[in-house]
């Protein structure tokens, strides 16, 4: 069984490291980030929650992230391991999950500020069946228009230069202490993010001593410089989860 935290800042690509190696070690990708989506898209009382504070301009606090990871972790669905994404939060959080789980490594993605910031304004999103595009990796065909549905391409609302630059400065704010704390466990392992994706995937499986090869290679799109991976959107890492 492996057990792995994957962190990075939003825009780093870890939602794509984690998916590769979901899928070719049988690992169960539990994304917070996907969790909140699928509960505000459902209309849970999570959801409602979660939509107001957006709305509001505040984060999620970490008392809610913690349950909603809490509740995830306890339906034992990981019978191969898992990729955790988006937790911890806090040092206290880090030091319980530590204690609580015999964790393998972290896997830290590094990725300058700057990269990241046009990597997610870049972002469109399918207005109507939700699939991601990016203008550096993953262009549609005809400008503006998904491949897929023909809907409308739109950027998301908090994706704008303040809003990212703060999503940023706060991510550095919470994580590092975090991150150290990882360091002196000896479990940390850095990848270099700017790579193409498939060229980070192997990167991580070489430090990790994982010997699979990535068989993820026919979905990414051609000519994109950037290796993003064309992916489909999914449930809520792989299982269906609601919290009243």
């Amino acid at each position: 069984m492996q057990k792995y935290i994957i962190m990075g800042v939003q825009g780093s690509g870890k939602g794509t490291q984690a998916k590769l190696l979901q899928d070719d070690y049988e690992l169960v990708h539990i994304s917070v980030g996907d969790i909140f989506r699928w509960n505000v898209q459902n209309y849970t009382k999570l959801g409602a929650r979660i939509k107001r504070m957006i709305a509001a301009g505040q984060l999620v606090p970490d008392d809610v992230v913690a349950e909603v990871v809490k509740s995830r972790l306890e339906q034992h669905d990981w019978n191969y391991g898992f990729v955790l994404d988006g937790f911890p939060r806090n040092h206290t959080q880090a030091e319980f999950f530590l204690e609580s789980y015999d964790i393998d490594a972290v896997i830290l993605i590094d990725v300058p500020d700057e990269v990241v910031s046009a990597r997610i304004l870049a972002r469109r999103l399918c207005s109507a069946c939700g699939l991601d595009y990016n203008l550096i990796y993953h262009r549609p065909s005809t400008p503006g228009i998904c491949d897929v549905c023909q809907g409308r391409l739109v950027s998301r609302s908090d994706d704008t230069p303040e809003v990212v630059r703060a999503r940023i400065d706060d991510y550095h704010t919470k994580t590092q202490p975090i991150i150290d704390l990882f360091r002196r466990k000896e479990l940390v392992v850095v990848a270099d993010g700017t790579r193409p994706a498939l060229a980070v995937q192997q990167q991580i499986r070489d430090m990790l001593a994982l010997d699979r090869p990535i068989t993820a290679a026919a979905h990414t799109k051609n000519g994109s410089s950037g290796g993003a991976l064309v992916m489909a959107p999914a449930g809520p890492s792989g299982t269906v989860m609601q919290l009243r």
